[in-house]
């Protein structure tokens, strides 16, 4: 069994503390709250991984004191919130639409802004780096302000960010445990084609890892050398849900499908490596002495190991109102929603502590999850 380790945040866990934050646009005001709980209970992340948002989330974190990670993550979401103005300039019924249409018209400016339409418009050769909608220069100077990335480079926590060859059409984690990540690691991370256009990195063009993989969790499982970890997985999109009955409630279930990425069949298959590597590992201690000088023999059971990985997958709750256009909910009541929602879940999670629960000794891979939403409240 794993023993008791330390984070970096001095809190008992089973190794290091991992937190993964999917993409999402506007839902990633769910990750705020989960981080605001963890720092609360003093259990900071050892490693920071995420996509998109969670990109940005997680560089906020890298790259910044500990003391000042929650009110620079506070700031970055009070910049990016909608103007309070906006919705009651439309009638209550149409309020949601009119704040996501304001946005889509007008952009955020303290993120995005919409780019001129030029002449030929979605077949203008204006290369890869400005086809686009929107332009981006506005979220790079709020960043710039907002985190160090020499600070990113101290690796307390380690940061790692997804993006996708534009050319190669490979997904790339950048790790600033393997390289120094500047703004436009994190920029690329968030350059979801065709709205936001893409980011040069190391001299080739990049766009947002989520149109590959949105839930970067085998960032961690397939690390070298594997470590016992406690995995915070936080969830923002909804792959389960209800059959859609309109064209509309069709494209917001195939987004959440979409973007959900599969995290439920991911870990799973990890979970059956990480059982077959223990399982080697018993097999070893069984081959007489002889056997195990050999070098072939060395080789195989070189794929065992002995460590534990806990996944405490947090789902954020679906809100009322929510539709196609969610991810672009920058409104202040939907931001403070999602933020008190993760930051529920997460206490719930952490006042529980099932990773400090024994665990059979021959599963690699131990899965909790915080219960629905609707069930916590039947219970409340």
């Amino acid at each position: 069994m794993a023993t008791a380790m330390a984070s970096c945040s001095g809190g008992a866990v089973q190794g290091q503390v991992v937190l993964v934050l999917q993409g999402g646009g506007a839902l990633g005001a769910y990750q705020v709250g989960v981080y605001q709980a963890l720092h609360e209970a003093g259990l900071e992340p050892d490693w920071v991984i995420g996509t998109s948002i969670g990109a940005i989330n997680g560089a906020l974190i890298a790259g910044n004191l500990h003391d000042e990670r929650l009110a620079r993550l506070e700031e970055f979401w009070d910049k990016v919130r909608l103007s309070p103005m906006v919705e009651p300039m439309a009638a209550p019924w149409a309020r949601h639409w009119y704040a996501n249409f304001a946005t889509t018209v007008c952009g955020i400016p303290a993120f995005f802004t919409p780019r001129a339409i030029p002449w030929g418009g979605i077949y203008a050769p204006l290369g890869v780096y400005a086809s686009s909608w929107y332009r981006t220069e506005a979220l790079q100077g709020t960043l710039a302000n907002l985190l160090d990335t020499q600070l990113i480079a101290l690796r307390a926590p380690r940061l790692t960010v997804g993006a996708v060859g534009v050319t190669s059409g490979e997904l790339a984690y950048f790790d600033s445990a393997r390289e120094q990540l500047e703004l436009e690691h994190v920029m690329a991370s968030g350059a979801l084609p065709p709205a936001f256009p893409a980011i040069r990195v190391r001299g080739e063009p990049y766009w947002d890892g989520g149109i590959y993989s949105n839930t970067p969790i085998e960032a961690v499982m397939d690390d070298q050398p594997r470590r016992d970890s406690v995995i915070f997985n936080v969830n923002v999109w909804q792959s389960q849900g209800p059959a859609p009955s309109s064209i509309w409630q069709v494209l917001g279930r195939q987004k959440n499908i979409q973007y959900a990425s599969r995290a439920e069949s991911h870990i799973a298959r990890q979970k059956q490596l990480h059982r077959m590597r223990h399982i080697i590992r018993r097999l070893k201690h069984h081959l007489p002495a002889d056997q195990l000088k050999d070098a072939e023999m060395q080789e195989l059971t070189s794929h065992g190991c002995g460590t534990t990985m806990h996944v405490v997958r947090l789902l954020a709750p679906e809100h009322d109102g929510d539709d196609y256009t969610k991810d672009i909910d920058f409104t202040p009541d939907g931001v403070a929603a999602r933020r008190a929602a993760g930051y529920a879940d997460a206490r719930e999670m952490l006042g529980r502590r099932p990773w400090l629960a024994p665990v059979d000794p021959m599963e690699g891979v131990i899965i909790h999850q915080n219960a629905p939403m609707t069930e916590r409240l039947a219970k409340s």
